[in-house]
């Protein structure tokens, strides 16, 4: 079997954020990226699921050469192969998923692994447009996982409750948090990673989709207001939340 997992290279989340110069884009000066924390359960699914059923596991991602050093973590965890889509435009979500459907597409792996969502812009877009660029099915929220031949039976969570999907390979499968434990790399994993191969590949898709106008952090928390400390204070209150904080 052939395994795919995409992963990304984000601010690791104890990171200060500052705005760069352009006002568009975050100053990388003194920042640590990390794997994107819920690719983690993709790729110990993945792993998973190579120690099961034999074959081969292949770690995917877009980006700057810088990307490598995130690539080698997932080579640390177990992944084998590794595959970046180099370059050094920043790449909204629609352009990323094309990328990756074209690397996807190529390889024509028997199942895709994401993590739901990336940590810096949240967007959970890209596995499900990489799904429809592909043309099959995608589970997202996936919180259990049980594999049978080529039958699929995911479990994945809704507001208010869980969901029970069937499909069949291939597809994709966008991993939450309690799908499961993801493992530490080893002593062995870790040197091994120096010399497991990264294929470099161009983009087959440039342009995007949005524009980044500005960005700006959000504001200084005010500081907090003691309107009283009895059944007196509640009109006062009443008012506050009315009038000021415009929540009722």
């Amino acid at each position: 079997m052939k395994i795919a997992v995409c992963i990304s290279q984000v601010p690791d989340s104890t990171t200060k954020i500052k705005i760069g110069s352009d006002g568009k884009t975050i100053d990388n000066q003194g920042v640590t990226f990390i794997i994107n924390p819920y690719d983690e359960f993709a790729i110990e699914e993945a792993l998973k699921l190579k120690e099961k059923t034999g074959g081969e596991t292949i770690a995917i991602s877009v980006g700057k050469d810088t990307v490598k050093e995130t690539l080698r973590k997932a080579f640390a965890m177990g992944i084998e192969k590794g595959i970046l889509v180099k370059t050094d435009e920043i790449m909204d979500s629609y352009a990323i998923a094309k990328n990756l459907a074209s690397v996807l597409d190529e390889i024509k792996p028997d199942i895709i692994f994401f993590g739901k969502q990336s940590i810096d812009y949240d967007s959970s877009q890209i596995a499900v447009m990489t799904a429809e660029f592909l043309g099959i099915p995608s589970i997202s929220v996936v919180v259990d996982l049980q594999i049978t031949g080529n039958a699929v039976r995911a479990e994945r969570e809704i507001e208010g409750g869980k969901e029970v999907v069937e499909s069949t390979l291939p597809l994709i499968i966008s991993a939450q948090k309690g799908l499961n434990n993801p493992r530490y790399p080893n002593l062995k994993g870790i040197m091994q990673a120096k010399t497991k191969p990264i294929e470099e590949k161009q983009p087959a898709y440039t342009g995007n989709k949005t524009e980044t106008l500005n960005m700006k952090l959000p504001p200084t928390k005010a500081k907090g207001k003691i309107v009283g400390t009895d059944v007196t204070a509640v009109p006062e209150l009443v008012r506050l939340l009315k009038e000021e904080a415009k929540v009722i």
